[in-house]
């Protein structure tokens, strides 16, 4: 299992490096390519091998676009089989983190949650991979009050951590009921760059598909690096 695991990130990494490797030379033919155009110089750093590049160019073509990289292989599941999420907590965690936990829990849909424990975050890690885990949610505090949410994509990523502040649970709200459990229709404003689509991509293939009937909605709106959860 470990030597499988060892080769599975070789391979993984190696892909990635392929991926920079012809994305620079692609933008160094696409340099040469509007110098000719123009009728321009070419740049100085290119000249002593602009011949290569420019007798390369002869072969390229436009049907390229669809071509998938390491950052499609990610999610190529997402929506054909429902994410599985583990929910934990640092270590020692007060009982307002346990709480927030269990809210968590609620607001994806078949997420389990695991008592940390003593466990280390690489034993975790190996027991999410082994049982077939998507992604590894862990929550941090600062006296008793959640400040951090790394999300982790198995195996091998993307992890993100998200700074909480404000956050406000339903304990906290008075005669509020409970809580719907259907999965939900999502709303995702404000990611329009190409971090914002990535972190987009992390929150939003952590739900299952929604049935076209459920009427419960979540909102993830993004505003000067701020995302409002509601």
């Amino acid at each position: 299992m470990l030597r499988r695991e060892a080769r599975l990130r070789r391979e993984y990494l190696y892909r990635k490096v392929r991926e920079e490797a012809q994305r620079a030379a692609q933008e160094k033919k696409e340099k040469v390519r509007r110098a000719l155009e123009e009728n321009r110089l070419i740049p100085t750093e290119l000249r002593r091998e602009a011949l290569a590049l420019q007798g390369s160019l002869e072969f390229d073509d436009a049907g390229g676009e669809g071509v998938t990289n390491h950052v499609d292989d990610e999610y190529r599941w997402a929506g054909v089989e429902d994410p599985k999420v583990m929910i934990t907590t640092s270590r020692d965690p007060s009982s307002r983190l346990k709480m927030f936990a269990k809210e968590l829990k609620l607001v994806f849909p078949g997420a389990q949650r695991m008592n940390r424990g003593r466990h280390e975050v690489g034993a975790l890690v190996r027991a999410c991979k082994a049982n077939g885990v998507t992604d590894l949610l862990v929550v941090h505090e600062h006296r008793g009050t959640p400040v951090g949410l790394i999300v982790s994509h198995l195996p091998f990523g993307p992890t993100a951590y998200f700074t909480l502040c404000n956050v406000l649970m339903r304990h906290d709200i008075p005669d509020l009921g409970t809580v719907s459990e259907a999965k939900p229709h999502l709303i995702i404003h404000g990611f329009s760059s190409r971090l914002g689509k990535r972190v987009s991509d992390i929150l939003r293939y952590l739900f299952p598909v929604p049935k076209d009937d459920s009427h419960r909605v979540i909102t993830f709106a993004n505003q000067d690096d701020y995302i409002s959860f509601r």
